[in-house]
């Protein structure tokens, strides 16, 4: 026997079924919270990368440059002379062992500093290129400090402690060199015994600058960017060449220019000089 009895839902029940059935997608409140959700988290991913690479800007600094600034002040004082001079008859410039005007390798005294040709730089390759040098009066850095017992920092690897990897914005790989050499008054960013830095892409040149002289000027201060004149008197400042959207090759870039802005290009490097204190 069929049965008519069913169970009715309650006024309550059907009240809270239509209710239900109204809130079925998101409301306009829940997805503005979703979106401003997902833009904190890309913005906390971007800046994470910023502070990053501001913290490997600060390793290289740190770990790289300021080490190879005390490795060189280490062997003033063990040797009482600059990187390659002679004990015998300093001349206090890097490589004055073998400053010589008529070109042999053996000190001559006397003379006008400004019309010869500066001694070889102290380092086994030319800044940049990376090319062995063939100079048969050159010096090679780690030759020199392991001479008289200095320890260089690590670099690279062992034997190429002159050389730091690091990435670019980009995420190329750029390579870091340091070597000495000393700048004749003609130079045009002043004269002096010098660390000659290469390698160092746009925004990193600025930050060392700005770590190093408080400001990022690459006319004045101790860290400059090589071939940049400063002899004239109360001239401004100069911005750092070009910036990370140029790629290696660039032609005559320029501190405001936009560059190619090619995310897959190696960025432009420049060459810095940074002085020495003694």
């Amino acid at each position: 026997m069929r049965s008519n009895f069913s169970i009715q839902p309650t006024r309550r029940e059907r009240s809270c079924a239509g209710r239900r059935g109204a809130q079925g997608g998101f409301t306009l409140v829940e997805l503005a919270v979703v979106l401003a959700v997902i833009g904190l988290i890309i913005g906390a991913v971007a800046i994470g990368k910023d502070v990053q690479r501001n913290a490997e800007y600060a390793k290289i600094k740190n770990k790289f440059i300021d080490q190879w600034e005390q490795a060189y002040n280490q062997y003033y004082q063990r040797t009482g002379v600059v990187v390659g001079d002679s004990q015998i008859a300093p001349r206090i410039m890097v490589n004055g062992a073998n400053y010589n005007a008529t070109g042999a390798n053996t000190p001559v005294s006397g003379g006008d500093m400004t019309l010869v040709t500066a001694p070889a730089p102290v380092c086994a390759r030319a800044p940049e290129t990376g090319a062995l040098r063939t100079n048969t009066t050159r010096e090679e850095l780690r030759e020199l400090m392991t001479r008289v017992g200095v320890r260089m920092p690590p670099g690279r690897a062992e034997g190429q402690e002159d050389l730091y990897v690091y990435t670019d914005t980009n995420g190329a790989p750029q390579e870091i060199q340091v070597c000495f050499q000393w700048n004749n008054p003609t130079t045009p960013e002043g004269a002096g015994n010098v660390m000659v830095v290469a390698g160092l892409t746009p925004d990193l040149a600025r930050m060392l600058d700005q770590m190093i002289d408080g400001k990022p000027d690459a006319r004045e201060g101790r860290f400059r960017l090589r071939g940049i004149d400063n002899a004239t008197d109360n001239a401004p400042g100069v911005e750092w060449s070009a910036n990370n959207s140029f790629g290696r090759g660039a032609a005559a870039p320029t501190a405001t220019g936009a560059g190619q802005t090619r995310d897959e290009e190696q960025v432009i490097t420049l060459t810095a000089i940074y002085k020495m204190n003694q």
